[in-house]
């Protein structure tokens, strides 16, 4: 049975990973993959075969049934004769992209030129930032670029632009 959702969506396009953790000793490399978990919503990109800093470029969408809770970013080695290997993964609060599209009614969003700042984001302990993230007005949208710093791992970052959307769907 199908889910709907009527109200907003997030979209995440995840853009690359920057020097990712060797799992794969012998070739040394790894086939990368990020899976994103928001509450009980899991999507995942697909997986590259050799890539320490892949480029995978793809949206994932998730409905937004509980902006409370913290968008997960896992990633994970493919194995194709076991089971996947950690990869390190990062948290944020989706929380600022939320508030900020709020704060901007339909009116102002029109009178806004393109590259607005509307928010700033300061790294911290608790969100994973790797640098200051900027939530944008751009081309009629509202979204936040950012890099994240990987966890229980020795280096590796994710690159990613949050956008929310209005609009109606399923999701299975």
């Amino acid at each position: 049975m199908k889910q709907y959702c009527f109200e907003k969506h997030l979209r995440i396009h995840v853009y690359r990973g920057l020097n990712l953790a060797i799992k794969d000793k012998f070739k040394r490399s790894s086939d990368p993959y990020v899976l994103v978990t928001w509450g009980k919503q899991k999507v995942r990109t697909s997986y590259l075969k050799r890539n320490l800093n892949p480029e995978w470029n793809e949206e994932l969408t998730l409905c937004v049934e509980d902006p409370n809770l913290p968008l997960k970013l896992e990633v994970y080695d493919h194995d194709t004769f076991s089971s996947d290997d950690k990869m390190g993964f990062a948290e944020f609060d989706v929380k600022p992209l939320l508030d900020a599209l709020e704060f901007i009614s339909q009116e102002e969003q029109e009178g806004l030129l393109n590259d607005t700042i509307v928010k700033k984001v300061i790294p911290s302990r608790t969100n994973c930032l790797a640098e200051e993230s900027c939530i944008v007005f751009k081309n009629n949208r509202v979204v936040q670029d950012m890099c994240l710093r990987l966890r229980d791992v020795k280096n590796g970052e994710l690159e990613l632009q949050l956008e929310l959307i209005h609009d109606v769907g399923s999701k299975s």
